[in-house]
């Protein structure tokens, strides 16, 4: 299970690259759906309201259209009609074939049914006449007989249903227009069917959800030439980056291995200038010895002494030049002894007084913080010793809610502003300084003046280490970093 986690886990890292690209690429993505989805939205609703005044006004048109065959109509009848009596049978039938004879397009007619439901008149539709078509409703369950006496009764009006068309038998939406003789207790009215409507309706929806279709292709195609935009550029980037990387990486490279052969050359000097010339003198005094214990001469002592007290200066060069290279009170007590040890070094080499402060730490300094706060506070004396011409030198190590702060300062006549970010000529340098602590994410800052010079380094709290399980106060006394 443990190894089907970390699988899927490495799986799913992504490179600095991915992050990046997809840190510019998502917000993007997210923003253009939404914009797509806010537009087609208010597209579509401005789209409807517009279809329904579209149609509404259609239909009122076609309303219009019925009220006026309507009047037609009973103009044509109107004399017979007001001259009749209401069982004036033979006025009746003159308005029956009169109506029955007016035909208009392919499915337009009129109609007459009396207030009990039966059909007298429907040209188109004979099967209609001489019937009873009371409770008649459409498919959808709409009444149509009987809501058409009720208009008729009440004044006359409109009224819409399904209805089969006289030409073709399809059943389609039809609007109708009927009007009441009272006299005669007849319902007459006309229809016509909205077909050509609801196509024109249909079609102004499809071009609707066509532009927006296209409108929605258009905001694709942007967002993947403004993806390829982010792509190539971040390509472009990468490869600068990593074209400058590898410009640093060889100089980095280079650097070490500039500062890897001038400290072998260092440790050669001191080897050859030192220890070298401290053997030759003990192996003449040794060879001196020798003769003289051959002819029994009584200087044998003298030339042994001399031999065993060079021997031990050589032993002192070595124990120095090791604990130039790492000093072993670094790993055994601290970095505050370390930083003791090394100021008592140099005040001795230097006549140069150097205090230091230390606070106990609850916690301890980690091993990279640990030598690279020491390796600064060394470089730092050096350059001291050899350009500060200074009189007072005070190293303070305290620990703050931001990490540990290690602060070198000096009297001496401090340094040009244009060297406080160069290389010094030996030593790590001021800006080897600076990687050293950007290495472990420390900070490094340098003021100077003509009254002297000020390093402060600071390491994070990423690098305070919990006291080892088993130490006692005593132990936290003796540690100071």
């Amino acid at each position: 299970m443990k190894d089907i986690f970390h699988r899927l886990r490495g799986a799913l890292s992504f490179s600095y690259g991915q992050k990046l690209f997809l840190l510019a690429t998502v917000p993007l993505i997210l923003a253009v759906s939404v914009i797509s989805i806010v537009v087609t939205n208010q597209s579509r609703d401005l789209a409807e309201r517009e279809i329904a005044a579209l149609e509404a006004q259609l239909i009122a048109t076609k309303r219009e259209e019925l009220k006026n065959y309507l009047s037609i109509a009973r103009t044509a009848f109107v004399n017979t009609y007001g001259r009749a009596a209401p069982d004036d049978e033979a006025a009746k039938l003159e308005v029956s074939q009169l109506l029955s004879a007016i035909l208009y397009g392919q499915d337009g007619y009129f109609f007459v049914f009396d207030y009990d439901g039966n059909n007298l008149v429907a040209p188109r539709q004979t099967y209609l006449i001489n019937r009873n078509w009371t409770g008649l409703e459409d498919a959808n369950g709409i009444p149509i007989t009987d809501e058409l006496i009720r208009i008729a009764r009440t004044g006359g009006g409109y009224h819409s249903f399904d209805w089969p068309k006289p030409s073709t038998g399809e059943t389609g939406r039809m609007i109708v227009y009927v009007n009441g003789l009272q006299d005669w207790r007849w319902v007459v009215g006309t229809g016509i069917f909205i077909d050509d409507v609801q196509q024109t309706v249909a079609s102004a929806r499809a071009e609707v959800e066509s532009r927006i279709a296209q409108t929605s292709v258009y905001i694709v195609g942007i967002v993947i030439v403004a993806l390829l935009g982010v792509f190539l550029s971040g390509l472009v980037i990468n490869i600068r980056e990593r074209r400058l990387a590898d410009v640093k990486l060889k100089a980095l490279t280079q650097r070490i291995i500039d500062t890897q052969e001038e400290e072998r050359g260092r440790v050669a000097r001191e080897l050859h200038d030192g220890i070298s010339q401290m053997l030759v003198g003990v192996r003449y005094a040794l060879e001196l010895t020798k003769r003289r214990f051959q002819i029994n001469d009584d200087r044998v002592g003298n030339s042994l002494d001399k031999g065993i007290i060079g021997l031990g200066g050589a032993i002192q060069e070595v124990r120095r030049i090791s604990r130039d290279l790492r000093p072993g009170v670094l790993d055994d007590l601290g970095l505050g002894p370390a930083l003791q040890s090394l100021a008592d070094d140099f005040a001795q080499r230097t006549d140069v007084t150097c205090s230091v402060e230390t606070v106990v730490f609850r916690n301890r300094l980690d091993q990279e913080a640990r030598i690279a706060l020491y390796r600064i506070a060394q470089e730092a004396l050096t350059n001291i010793e050899r350009h500060a011409a200074a009189q007072n030198v005070t190293i303070s190590l305290k620990g703050k809610r931001s990490g540990a702060h290690l602060i070198i300062t000096d009297d001496g006549k401090g340094m040009p502003a244009q060297k406080s970010q160069a290389r010094t000529s030996g030593g790590l340098g001021l800006r080897n300084m600076q990687e050293r602590l950007e290495q472990i994410g420390g900070t490094l800052r340098i003021r100077s003046s003509t009254q002297g010079t000020m390093i402060e380094a600071q390491v994070p709290l990423t690098h305070m280490l919990r006291p080892e399980a088993g130490s006692n106060d005593d132990d936290n006394q003796r540690k100071s970093a």
